[in-house]
């Protein structure tokens, strides 16, 4: 049984140096400590440590508002290209294709 422990001991003490050689205990650390020292405790802690590690992802209304907008470049692009379309149709009307001025 003593075994057992010191080699979950020893696993342990890796993980934790580990975690120490990458700076993510010290990343931790700083970001409970700036909680701490917060005079106006937020409701949500987890949402203060996301925020604070990086990996809160963008806020909701951002999302909307880039949804929206890549909604209306696609609409724009779809009115491009099919003007795109209409034009090189009427060109050809009054241009032969590369293929056709080479036959003659």
């Amino acid at each position: 049984m003593c075994v057992l422990f010191q080699a979950s001991e020893s696993k342990r003490e890796q993980f934790r140096r580990y975690l120490e050689k990458s700076g993510v205990l010290d990343t931790i650390t700083s970001v409970l400590v700036a909680l701490y020292e917060e005079s106006d405790k937020p409701n949500n802690a987890l949402d203060f440590i996301k925020l604070h590690l990086g990996a809160a992802g963008p806020e909701p209304a951002d999302v909307e508002a880039l949804r929206m907008e890549l909604a209306d470049l696609q609409q724009k692009c779809n009115l491009l290209m099919e003007e795109n379309k209409e034009l090189r149709n009427r060109l050809m009307q009054y241009e032969p294709s590369p293929e056709e001025g080479a036959a003659e």
